[in-house]
């Protein structure tokens, strides 16, 4: 394996700004530098083999070696390595990937808006629905709901959507008009003696007192991630989505279903939506959608959106939106093949057969000292860690001894995610029953790693 310079490693130090790093930190201690993916695995500069159990960011569904993707992407930049989609111009890769989400997203969702980025597209369905409410004389229905803990993106408007404090902070956000409900996670969250179903009916109460506090005719969309990601895989309680889905009806706002993550067999199921059993306005994925081999993300809108939006750009001559890059061939020629693996594999299979294996390897270490609950479903699983079991509660700072597990983790060849005091895992949906095995074995060192550093460090 070709070796990094020490040069690079000190040239990333000096002049690299890393996204969620803490800056002054990564002046001292400097990168790892990977330089390899094979199947779940990647390699660093050194030459050390990881199992990446975070399939990089949520993302990569097909492995880290699909020499099929880098071919498609390849014979696109050698035929039209790049063109747009304004004013009437198109092309085949993104007419047929277009093609290819209508047909595999719920019935009615059938018009398709690429972008870079989930949060481009987040930002692009805020925009969206206010173009399409001005169009029809509703300028008042322009305030979003999401909810605590939730993960949007982070540009100015999808951040806003997002709700979770170090999005926020010094940042100015919320920035738009959003209010944002209890986090849905019966374990956290739940009054004592509740139960789950009650837990439920009193979250469906807080969104619709909300919306007739705020007014339903200001309330524009309810956005939400079936299974919350970034904020510590969170499951949503029984009941919940169909409950938030007939609000949006009763109440005539649009549910904006965020498969950023959960797309494309993460849970189980082609999409969460389909797990929870109900069908979005608006659908918005990313990550799985090419493996983040190249950036691409996808909005799909149903007639509703649509045909509003569709008159207001006859009427004002154009719709005064789009990116340099959306519907990019090369990422949309990717993307095509990724889908095409994920079916020809029946990767989206594959992640329901090793749903019951991965939740039970992850529920073993549910008597573990440090660990107050295990959740998760499909190849998604949190561990949220406490200071004490009885009471639920964390510790103080919050972070510091989930970070502690994750680089414990790290230094045993698994790659894992520290959210909050959550040690999160997302494996590629390639995975094994032996890979299972593998990142148990791993995580259990890393666990009781984090145990002795806590002690030591005083947190218990």
């Amino acid at each position: 394996m070709n070796r990094i310079p020490n040069s690079l490693h000190a040239s990333d130090i000096a002049h690299s700004m890393h996204p969620y790093t803490n800056m002054r930190a990564h002046e001292e201690q400097g990168p790892m530098i990977i330089t390899k993916g094979d199947g779940i695995h990647v390699y660093d500069s050194e030459g050390k083999e990881y199992i990446e159990a975070m399939a990089g960011l949520w993302s990569v569904a097909v492995g880290f070696s699909e020499d099929r993707i880098a071919k498609a992407a390849y014979e696109q930049m050698l035929e039209l390595p790049y063109y747009h989609s304004f004013a009437h111009k198109a092309h085949a890769p993104s007419i047929r990937l277009a093609e290819k989400l209508v047909e595999m997203t719920p019935e009615g969702l059938n018009r398709v808006f690429f972008t870079n980025s989930g949060s481009e597209a987040n930002d692009t369905v805020i925009k969206m629905i206010w173009f399409m409410n001005n169009a029809l004389g509703r300028p008042e229905k322009k305030k979003f709901l999401a909810r605590n803990k939730a993960y949007h993106g982070i540009t100015i408007a999808s951040g806003s959507l997002t709700g979770l404090p170090g999005n926020h902070k010094d940042f100015d956000l919320p920035a738009i008009p959003v209010v944002h409900l209890t986090c849905p996670h019966y374990w956290k969250w739940a009054e004592e003696g509740e139960t789950e179903a009650a837990f439920t009916a009193r979250l469906l109460k807080e969104a619709e007192d909300t919306i007739l506090a705020e007014g339903p005719e200001t309330i524009a969309g309810f956005i939400g991630e079936p299974v919350m990601g970034a904020g510590g895989v969170m499951t949503p309680p029984e009941g919940y989505w169909p409950g938030i889905a007939a609000l949006c009806e009763k109440y005539d706002i649009l549910l904006i279903s965020d498969e950023v993550i959960n797309g494309f067999g993460r849970l189980g199921t082609p999409f969460g939506c389909q797990k929870y059993g109900f069908t979005p306005d608006i659908l918005v994925t990313s990550k799985q959608l090419t493996s983040s081999y190249m950036p691409l993300a996808a909005i799909l809108v149903n007639d509703k959106v649509y045909n509003p939006i569709a008159d207001n750009t006859e009427k004002l001559g154009t719709f005064g939106h789009g990116f340099t890059g959306s519907g990019h061939p090369v990422a949309c020629a990717a993307g095509l093949e990724n889908l095409a693996i994920i079916e020809e594999k029946d990767l989206m299979g594959n992640a329901a057969r090793m749903e019951a294996p991965f939740q039970a390897m992850v529920q073993s270490f549910a008597d573990h000292p440090l660990v107050g609950e295990v959740r998760g479903t499909g190849l998604m699983a949190g561990l949220e860690l406490v200071a004490d079991k009885a009471s639920k509660t964390g510790f103080s700072p919050v972070g510091k001894v989930a970070a502690a597990v994750a680089k414990a983790a790290q230094d045993n060849g698994l790659i894992c995610r520290s959210v909050y005091e959550t040690v999160a895992l997302c494996p590629p949906l390639i995975l094994t029953e032996a890979d299972i095995e593998r990142i148990g074995q791993r995580l259990a060192v890393a666990l009781d790693a984090g145990l002795d550093w806590a002690k030591a460090e005083g947190f218990l």
